[in-house]
């Protein structure tokens, strides 16, 4: 009885539908700092985040689409956010529609973001056509945007930490006047001359 049992769980377990037909560049986010550190260390992969629900008849339509779409880019990470298990992470990422698709790039972090289903594949297929060659990106790989790590930091139900970044401060006091632009002269500085007796203003501007 007990090996049946065991036997039923493991089918049970095996036949969930969004672990089906997974490709290796497919995996499942197991919680908010394994979401940043997977986007953060993309570097400048293109990065698919699917939000999905089991009980979603969208999503579940979907899934063999995108497992298709990841196996025909591998070069491509497709990272699946659990809603029913991390509610509170997609709510803190005002994700409130499924299924939801989020498109993040290196140095330009979010791309697009929308929903679509079987019928509004086309949305996805665009999307991927659109932000799929590769690119070289300038500067360090941006991941969420810093309004949405300070809401998952504020999350209560999270374990999750961040500290705002420090604002660059500029270097000198140094004037940039962009090429092509006109100087303007220097505002004028009265001058006080003493002649006999009295003071005049003299303006210095020529």
């Amino acid at each position: 009885c007990d090996s049946l049992l065991i036997m039923n769980l493991a089918f049970a377990k095996s036949t969930k539908w969004w672990e089906k037909g997974l490709q290796p560049n497919m995996r499942e986010i197991e919680s908010a700092q394994d979401l940043v550190d997977s986007l953060a260390n993309a570097g400048d992969r293109l990065v698919v985040v699917d939000f999905f629900s089991p009980g979603c008849g969208g999503c579940r339509a979907l899934h063999p689409k995108i497992c298709q779409f990841a196996e025909q880019n591998p070069d491509v990470l497709f990272l699946q956010v659990n809603y029913e298990e991390h509610k509170s992470m997609c709510y803190s990422l005002h994700v409130h529609v499924l299924p939801f698709f989020r498109f993040y790039r290196g140095a330009q972090g979010r791309l697009c973001s929308f929903s679509c289903t079987n019928a509004t594949i086309k949305k996805f297929r665009d999307a991927l056509a659109k932000h799929n060659p590769d690119r070289c990106s300038i500067g360090p790989t941006r991941g969420l945007e810093e309004s949405e790590l300070l809401a998952l930091a504020a999350n209560k139900d999270l374990e999750f930490t961040y500290t705002k970044q420090p604002e660059p401060v500029p270097s000198g006091d140094r004037e940039v006047i962009a090429p092509g632009s006109p100087r303007l002269p220097p505002p004028a500085k009265p001058l006080v001359r003493q002649g006999s007796g009295e003071r005049t203003l003299v303006s210095s501007g020529r």
